[in-house]
């Protein structure tokens, strides 16, 4: 089978698709994830997929009920085995558009990745936005989603010296991916822009503007038309 299932702890388990971070590996773990929840298995109580793998929370109940390990891994692997069948429906990702506003004040780092990169400004500003992107998490923050992979001349590291105030809306790089803050926080990825979208707001149903699966794609926009939208959304 194309995926391991291992035990993380006594109420936990992970299923592990690949060790290594790309778009692949990622739409396993959100078409698993998807099938999981859909399929309502008995006693688990949490899904949560990452890069390369999907954890699994668990209710145990006392010995010999049916939600040990060993019969929720079997059940897994018939729910698994259906989602991956050769004629199952493959998923289709919501296709989420994200306006950006880079540079300026918006994007303090963006002129430092352009030189770092040995690209001009407006360079980076397309090879960020000219091709849809992959959701594979969220973590770090509620709602914060890791977004991926970059074209490869976008290649550059964390910031030396993480900030310890990052706005909320800012839109960062690091590693090939893109993390956008939901609200304020440290951080030490590059600033290359923000958006006036709320990523995050405990009162809406669902909480996190994106999840796990979705394609977005970064839409640039100017100062003025940010200035609006966050007016109007005020």
């Amino acid at each position: 089978m194309p995926w391991e299932i291992v035990p993380q702890g006594d109420r936990c388990l992970v299923l592990v698709f690949g060790d290594q971070v790309n778009i692949e590996i990622g739409l396993k773990c959100a078409t698993a994830a998807a099938a999981l929840r859909a399929a309502r298995i008995d006693g688990i109580s949490d899904i949560v997929p990452t890069f390369n793998s999907v954890a699994l929370h668990y209710q145990p109940r006392p010995s010999g009920a049916d939600t040990g390990f060993r019969h929720l891994a079997g059940e897994i692997d018939k729910v698994l085995e259906q989602a991956f069948a050769r004629n199952a429906a493959p998923i289709t990702p919501r296709q989420i558009n994200i306006p950006v506003c880079y540079g300026d004040a918006y994007g303090p780092d963006l002129a430092h990745v352009a030189q770092h990169c040995h690209l001009s400004q407006d360079e980076v500003i397309r090879l960020h936005s000219e091709t849809p992107a992959h959701v594979f998490m969220l973590g770090f923050a509620p709602g914060a989603p890791y977004i991926g992979m970059h074209d490869p001349r976008l290649a550059i590291g964390r910031r030396s010296t993480p900030r310890t105030d990052v706005p909320a809306g800012s839109v960062a790089i690091a590693n090939l991916q893109t993390m956008i803050y939901p609200n304020m926080s440290p951080g030490g990825w590059h600033i290359i822009g923000a958006t006036p979208l709320v990523l995050f707001d405990p009162f809406e149903s669902p909480a996190a503007l994106l999840a796990p699966g979705d394609t977005v794609r970064f839409i640039p926009i100017s100062a003025e038309e940010f200035l609006a939208a966050r007016h109007e959304r005020a």
